[in-house]
């Protein structure tokens, strides 16, 4: 097994779902069998699309996943998907260079210019301790959300009786196992999708801040967890905390053009009259991070109790 970087455009000429799967051509087929039952980030390019002349792409790391399997393409026999799980999108988008930094060491020539033939394959594989680095850069503002207070001075810590020992260093887990564990992916998934809504009810257009400076608004995934929703930004939006409450209840949900359904008879006037006046979801930004139409439909037939 190894780790791996996956290129993906916005606009890809691929069948590319991110949180689900990652389509490529045969001659990577090799690179992404030694991915499975590993780690991968995916990297979006400058160009948003095959078109020589497009611009626009962030050129940076976006999120990682874990690939367990890959299956033939059965319309295309030259094509290949890689199944993903565990995809959790980054706190921070991370440039392939910072500075004089390369993440991935092989973009680096001797000279310190980018290595432009290493950058033009889409399945490119990188050492643990690079794709441990991303990680770092791209949750560390989630990390600071996380890490424990500062250890105690170094003189509280000697031991009884005056017995000197050698000095231990501390345990820490292995960044990704915190990774895909439950609560480090809620705090990281409830930033992306607030930032996405710039901490406002997407419902209401209300942005109601605490005493203590923080958001009231909460991340809602449109297909939970529990019913194998992915921690995608296009699986989210940000709700009031009753509008939450009726959207993981059915009584309220959103169509394909955005427009804001209600249950008839199920929701009182006084919060009908909180929606915005167009009666239309605000949208996030980037756009690309609206809610996918896939989460919308499951959540309107399994969810909605409306006809």
């Amino acid at each position: 097994m190894t780790k791996a970087v996956f290129t993906t455009k916005a606009e890809s000429a691929y069948d590319d779902r991110p949180w689900e799967y990652y389509h490529f051509p045969k001659q990577y087929l090799g690179q992404a069998e030694n991915t499975v039952g590993d780690f991968i980030v995916y990297y979006e390019p400058r160009r948003t699309s095959g078109d020589l002349a497009s611009r626009g792409g962030r050129q940076a790391y976006f999120a990682t996943g874990r690939v367990v399997a890959i299956e033939q393409d059965a319309k295309r026999a030259d094509h290949f998907y890689a199944l993903i799980h565990d995809y959790l999108e980054f706190d921070r988008p991370v440039p392939f260079v910072e500075g004089v930094h390369y993440y991935e060491g092989a973009l680096r020539r001797p000279d310190g210019r980018t290595n432009k033939g290493a950058f033009g394959r889409a399945v490119r594989p990188i050492r643990d301790q690079e794709y441990d680095a991303i990680l770092r850069a791209g949750f560390d503002r989630v990390l600071a959300d996380l890490e424990p207070h500062a250890p105690p001075p170094a003189d509280t810590l000697q031991p009884f009786l005056g017995v000197a020992e050698e000095p231990q260093e501390p345990f820490e887990r292995p960044l990704v196992e915190r990774v895909v564990a439950r609560p480090f992916r809620e705090v990281a998934f409830a930033r992306k999708v607030k930032a996405a809504y710039h901490d406002t009810c997407a419902f209401t257009g209300l942005q109601i801040i605490n005493g203590g400076g923080r958001s009231e608004v909460q991340a809602a995934h449109i297909r939970p967890v529990a019913a194998d929703g992915p921690d995608s930004v296009r699986n989210g939006v940000a709700l009031c905390a009753t509008f939450h409450w009726m959207f993981d209840r059915g009584l309220l949900s959103v169509s394909d053009d955005h427009r804001v359904l209600m249950a008839k008879g199920r929701v009182p006037e006084t919060v009908a009259r909180l929606i915005l006046p167009d009666g239309r979801l605000k949208p996030p930004e980037p756009a690309h991070a609206m809610p996918h139409p896939r989460f919308l439909a499951w959540h309107r037939k399994e969810v909605f109790k409306g006809s």
